[in-house]
């Protein structure tokens, strides 16, 4: 085994990996970059950039087929080859991850391939070689799905986000298991190809981590499209006969040719040598607002626990690279902005009105219908949407929001400033918000 000396190592290249790589090679540190899989991580190739895609095709048909009520007539005949064409040549290049190993390189950084391990403190080994770093070790290792112990599950051909990005060809009917933002966002993109989709969810109500208003919303725009929407039920057992699942639900049995456990994300901390440092692995590993685990080890995305998307893990990067490079930290931002992107676009910020009130705070509300907003009419079909704000009162600031609509996520970046700010809420009473615009409801909600 040999041992080799660098100045900081890095475990996983996903957004947030590949970001501190290339802010610490730059700034002139010997840093090696270790990857099992591809680089750029589930986000390019499996996740955020080819599921947008998709549905960027499939709500490009859901307003076609609205014409007829605004413009004239139009026949939309789908084509699913198209965006999954587009998928493989344009956002994944057929799934090689060059392009993104290159720029590593480029950045001044040594890529390794392998899975990456800790052996002690502030040592790596991959494969043969063990890296050592004076200044210290960041893990940035994942998640994978969260498969849950459904009888005969497991034994099944069952679709995980990676398999049904990676389809070129839309199914007849679809059964997603799982009512959050990745099961969702499926749902509704396939069924526009003309998938019979249903979607089967344990908990009481369908996007949970959100306001009851959205799941609401969504729930009612997935009926009115003909996907079927089942919360608050079991699901007993999985099984396929060779062409067709079998899920049984009680007594009812829902059928279908392929199915999409979206059930959750499991941390990859197994097999990572956190024992060889003295730190025990739970859901995810905790850490302090300059992201670090213990002296020498930081850790970044995902497996933190403080939001499991592309932006808090490339946050917490520049967290990391100013901690290592000795520049000021400035304080955690908590305000955690997010978008689901369904249509209508759930955007939300801060914490709900649930838990505002779980917080013990003096909680006033504030909400509007963006439907009944002068932009809501004028945009006629698909127009359907709320803005609600969750308003400490004893200091006059919003901490929480939704943002949904059309471009629900985009109208959301007037609230997360606010709530990240603390802009006293008078203040936004006494702003000029500009007619005629769905940022405008804002206004109405306040």
């Amino acid at each position: 085994m040999a041992e080799i000396a660098c100045d900081v190592v890095v475990v996983g290249l996903g957004p947030g990996g590949e970001a501190l790589v290339a802010r610490l090679a730059k700034a002139g540190l010997d840093v090696v970059a270790v990857e099992a899989e591809l680089v750029g991580g589930e986000c390019p190739y499996w996740g955020c950039i080819p599921s947008k895609m998709l549905i960027r095709a499939a709500n490009a048909l859901a307003e076609a087929r609205r014409i007829d009520e605004l413009a004239g007539s139009a026949s939309v005949t789908p084509d699913f080859s198209l965006v999954a064409r587009r998928i493989r040549d344009e956002a994944t290049d057929d799934w090689d991850d060059t392009v993104a190993a290159d720029r590593i390189t480029d950045a001044g950084a040594r890529l390794v391939r392998g899975h990456g391990r800790l052996a002690g403190e502030r040592r790596v080994t991959v494969g043969d070689d063990t890296y050592v770093a004076s200044r210290g070790v960041v893990l940035n290792t994942g998640t994978t799905p969260a498969v849950p112990p459904i009888e005969g599950l497991a034994g099944t051909p069952f679709w995980t986000n990676r398999e049904i990005l990676e389809t070129e060809t839309a199914p007849a009917s679809l059964i997603v298991i799982g009512g959050g933002a990745i099961g969702l966002e499926l749902a509704q993109a396939f069924a526009r190809f003309g998938t019979a989709v249903t979607v089967l969810e344990v908990g009481e109500r369908i996007l949970a981590v959100e306001e009851p208003e959205s799941s609401e919303l969504v729930a009612s725009v997935f009926e009115a499209e003909g996907i079927g929407v089942h919360a608050g039920i079991t699901i007993d057992g999985v099984a396929h006969d060779g062409e067709v699942f079998h899920v049984t639900s009680g007594v009812v049995t829902y059928e279908a040719e392929r199915v999409l456990v979206a059930a959750g994300r499991r941390s990859r901390l197994d097999d990572i040598g956190l024992e060889s440092v003295g730190v025990e692995a739970g859901h995810h590993l905790t850490v302090d607002d300059s992201m670090q685990v213990t002296d020498g080890l930081w850790a970044i995305g995902d497996i933190v626990g403080r939001g499991a998307f592309t932006h808090v893990s490339m946050y917490q990067a520049e967290r990391v690279a100013k901690a290592i490079l000795g520049e000021h930290l400035p304080d955690y931002d908590t305000s955690l902005p997010r978008v689901t992107f369904t249509d209508p676009e759930i955007g939300a910020v801060g914490i709900t009105e649930k838990q505002a009130r779980e917080q013990g705070l003096t909680v006033r509300v504030g909400s509007t219908d963006l439907a009944a907003s002068s932009r809501g009419f004028i945009h006629g079909p698909g127009n359907r949407g709320l803005i609600k704000l969750v308003i400490d009162d004893d200091r006059g600031v919003i901490v929480g929001a939704t943002s949904a609509g059309p471009d629900g996520g985009e109208t959301l970046s007037a609230l997360a400033f606010a709530v990240r700010a603390e802009i006293p809420v008078d203040t936004l009473a006494n702003t000029i918000y500009a007619y005629p615009t769905f940022w405008r409801a804002i206004e109405s909600a306040l």
